[in-house]
């Protein structure tokens, strides 16, 4: 059976790297634009499912499984999107200095061959800790996370941000949920731990 990551996300690749199992990453053809008065759980749930789907359309009936995901991350109820510029990226920290800043994981799994679809919600929490603006500036400066959505990458020197984490999943942080994930395949007959690298 064949496995397909719908991303080009250099990270979820990191992340499905862990389970020691071929795949191949395929780019998704997807409008990530929110619907009007779409909530951010609901977002994630259709593009995650809309990135596998658009994969899994040209593979029906074959033995391969498609893995499509989407993330957002919110802050005081409202979405945050990636900084783009040094300014932007000061303020968002700034922002999120002391406060608690939630992360919104889809997650689709499609069996292209019994056209079974598995699609769930993963939520992580990270708490900042309280950020001078030297902090701020020297870590962008070091790390310049301007393509991050809150401006930080947590699997790397943004560690030094937080104060505590919480949710099920640390790989859901940074977009792909394992341990979620690993059950599903396994449901679908592509047990990581059974496979023959």
């Amino acid at each position: 059976m064949k496995l397909i990551l719908a991303s080009t996300s250099e990270s979820r690749k990191k992340i499905l790297k862990k389970l020691a199992i071929p795949f191949d990453c395929i780019a998704p053809e997807c409008d990530e634009t929110p619907l009007l008065n779409e909530n951010a759980k609901d977002l994630v749930l259709r593009l995650s499912y809309i990135k596998a789907q658009s994969v899994a359309k040209n593979y029906i009936g074959t033995e391969t499984i498609i893995i499509g995901s989407d993330q957002v991350g919110v802050l005081d109820g409202q979405i945050v999107g990636k900084p783009h510029t040094v300014e932007n990226a000061k303020l968002q920290l700034s922002k999120s200095s002391g406060k608690t800043f939630s992360f919104y994981t889809g997650l689709s799994v499609i069996n292209a061959q019994t056209q079974q679809s598995v699609t769930i919600f993963e939520p992580f929490q990270v708490t900042f800790r309280p950020l001078s603006e030297a902090e701020i500036a020297s870590y962008i400066a070091k790390e310049m996370p301007l393509q991050c959505a809150g401006s930080f990458k947590c699997d790397e020197l943004g560690i030094t941000l937080f104060e505590k984490f919480e949710g099920n999943d640390i790989n859901a942080l940074v977009g792909l949920p394992l341990i979620k994930l690993t059950k599903i395949m396994t449901e679908m007959g592509y047990n990581p731990l059974l496979i023959t690298p």
